[in-house]
């Protein structure tokens, strides 16, 4: 089962768009006899702390694919972390805390890092199309948003291949693809290996403890606000 939970600013077009593409291929996959009894898709609308309660404990992968350098530091990732979920992720936000935490090896990374993004960008070297035309496994899924193999996304779909391909892919989408996938192929053979996936998982859980509140307070009262814990007055 692959979860998707998100939501979009009422403006964000390009958001919808992509929220739009995950429902069609959830309503393709969940339809299609030769695959729905070993793979389905879910979107979670309006995902909130009620969804995230019931959904973080439940994981086995947490996937955390923003772009190296342009996530801000969320909490989810460290959530799914304490409850044993084994992190896919770009080394962006606090998917690096995590790393610091618990070892790179007990996680698996994939993507360019922040300063490789800079670095592109700087030179204006990115070509997206190059990349598209250069892998037939990568140009036939970018094809599929417009060719019809994804029922119900005719302005969705070329929408998005346009960001991809005619926009120059902003989030550099097409130059992660090679290695989120060997990355996930990873994932998948570790999970034949019960006893090593859980022995990853017990030490992301050991790690998290770093994350809880009470540190993080006691963390930023001593490095940040150079402030001493009192005790209380007594009554």
């Amino acid at each position: 089962m692959h979860v998707f939970g998100a939501k979009a600013a009422p403006s964000y077009q390009y958001a919808k768009a992509v929220i739009k593409l995950i429902n069609a291929v959830a309503d393709l996959v969940n339809h299609d006899p030769a695959v729905n009894a070993k793979l389905k898709v879910a979107f979670m609308p309006n995902y909130g702390v009620s969804l995230a309660e019931q959904i973080i404990p439940a994981a086995d992968v947490s996937e955390q694919i923003s772009l190296a350098g342009t996530e801000a530091s969320g909490t989810s990732n460290m959530k799914l972390m304490a409850t044993g979920a084994i992190t896919l992720a770009t080394l962006d936000g606090a998917n690096i805390e995590i790393r610091d935490a618990a070892g790179q090896d007990t996680m698996a990374v994939f993507g360019l890092t922040a300063q490789q993004v800079e670095r592109v960008q700087r030179d204006h070297s990115y070509h997206a199309r190059a990349l598209y035309e250069k892998d037939p496994l990568l140009h036939q899924i970018v094809d599929m948003l417009t060719d019809g193999s994804i029922p119900g996304i005719a302005s969705e779909g070329r929408e998005i291949q346009d960001e991809l391909l005619e926009y120059n892919d902003n989030y550099f989408v097409l130059a992660d693809f090679e290695s989120y996938l060997a990355a996930s192929r990873r994932l998948d053979d570790l999970y034949l290996t019960p006893l090593t996936w859980g022995k990853l998982a017990l030490r992301g859980i050991a790690a998290s403890g770093q994350f809880a509140a009470d540190f993080t307070v006691a963390h930023y009262g001593r490095e940040i606000w150079q402030v001493l814990p009192t005790q209380p007055a007594d009554e």
